[in-house]
């Protein structure tokens, strides 16, 4: 049926120009790119354009959204249960799996209980937005994931930031919250930072906490399926199970499905099922992603040896990329950037390595602070030696070449 051809009104044409403008302003900073589109899935190698190409771009950790159990999972949920939920959680779709796939979070996680969101940003958003009132403080991280961020924004409570990863200067935050006399105080951190790839000094920051009632919430997008025992995440990796209140995650890294989670005690959940807008707004998971998590925490606690693959290829990437003589920060896990400075200089060296076969992405401002672009790279459990070694070549070519090195 063809579409009738409608005339564009001035009022839409207004914004259009209006939405140009901005995207000019991005364009002349060198901030603006386009998608790449991919046509294959997020695998170790990606075929962009109709080329393969070594993906150093993908947060799938260990390589599940491809494992066999996870598509066997998701395949019998979508058979069984049908393609979505039809409902919100509180109206009419909470069903068996979806109990079932938070009992084995909690247990997982060594926590009372836990509670599944869309995503790893909504349930950032939901839990502090809901949690946080008028007479609270939040105590952050100056480098906390932008979800955090936005949550902290929704909430009526002051926030007071500290420096990053500063110990010293998150007491002093903590202190200055406690002298207001608010009546909930919340640390929040990542477990891992997302863009530098350094882990949260987290047991000096909960015994700070400890010393002025406060509360610690720990986002561990980055950690589950990296850090800890079977990929525990960063609080089982410091051992301070019954200390951390609010132990967030994601199921679409390292988990290779899609949604979020918070383990924490009974209580918290109950209140967040009563209070947090996007679980009370938002239908629920359909049961094909249900069951792939539920296999993907099977296949974390009974394979080990991807986990332990995945720490083999970052140190050998880390290795190779230092003694190129790249600057790849203070990173402590298979989160690597490689610094660049400015934005252009980042998208140059992003352009360089996919002509010569890597998929790299770059990463400028604002989602990393002006001057502190890089291309940030991530290994996975799946990439081959011979890979990485590819890859490595193409970044020893490709440096020089944008007077990189």
């Amino acid at each position: 049926m063809a579409i009738e051809s409608t005339r564009t009104s001035d009022a839409v044409r207004h914004l259009d120009a209006s939405l140009e403008e901005d995207l000019d302003t991005l364009r002349n900073e060198g901030l603006f790119r386009p998608l790449r589109v991919l046509e294959s899935p997020q695998m170790a190698e990606v075929v962009v354009g109709g080329r393969r190409l070594i993906n150093l771009s993908s947060n799938n950790y260990l390589g599940l959204n491809t494992h066999p159990r996870l598509i066997e999972a998701a395949v019998r949920g979508a058979s069984e249960w049908g393609a979505g939920s039809g409902a919100v959680r509180t109206i009419a779709g909470t069903q068996s799996i979806h109990e079932e796939l938070e009992a084995r979070l909690a247990a997982f996680k060594h926590t009372e209980a836990a509670l599944c969101f869309q995503s790893g940003y909504t349930v950032n958003v939901g839990v502090i937005g809901s949690m946080l009132e008028s007479g609270d403080c939040v105590v952050s991280d100056k480098l906390n994931h932008a979800s955090i961020i936005d949550g902290i924004r929704l909430t009526k409570a002051d926030r007071i930031l500290y420096e990053h990863v500063d110990v010293d200067d998150a007491e002093r935050a903590l202190k200055e919250a406690r002298d207001k006399g608010y009546r909930r105080v919340l640390l929040i951190t990542d477990g891992v930072f997302s863009m530098d790839g350094d882990i949260a000094p987290l047991p000096d920051l909960v015994e700070r906490a400890e010393k002025y009632e406060a509360a610690v919430m720990v986002d561990d997008a980055h950690g589950t399926g990296v850090l800890g025992r079977n990929g525990r995440g960063s609080t089982d990796h410091f051992n301070l199970h019954g200390r951390v209140a609010l132990n967030i995650g994601t199921l679409s890294k390292a988990v290779g499905v899609v949604g979020g989670y918070v383990a924490a005690s009974q209580t918290v959940r109950d209140h967040l099922i009563h209070k947090a807008r996007p679980f009370l707004f938002s239908s629920s998971h359909p049961a094909a992603v249900v069951l792939a998590c539920i296999a993907a925490i099977d296949v974390l606690e009974q394979e080990p040896e991807l986990i332990e693959r995945l720490w083999v290829n970052a140190r050998y990437l880390k290795k190779g990329l230092a003694e190129l003589g790249f600057d790849i920060g203070h990173s402590e896990t298979p989160i690597t950037p490689v610094m660049c400075g400015e934005a252009p200089q980042a998208m140059a060296l992003s352009d360089a390595l996919l002509e010569h076969g890597v998929f790299a992405q770059a990463i400028g401002f604002p989602t990393v602070a002006r001057g502190r672009a890089r291309v940030r790279t991530i290994v996975t459990a799946t990439h081959t030696t011979a890979q990485l070694d590819d890859a490595l070549a193409a970044f020893g070519a490709c440096g020089p070449a944008i007077g990189l090195l």
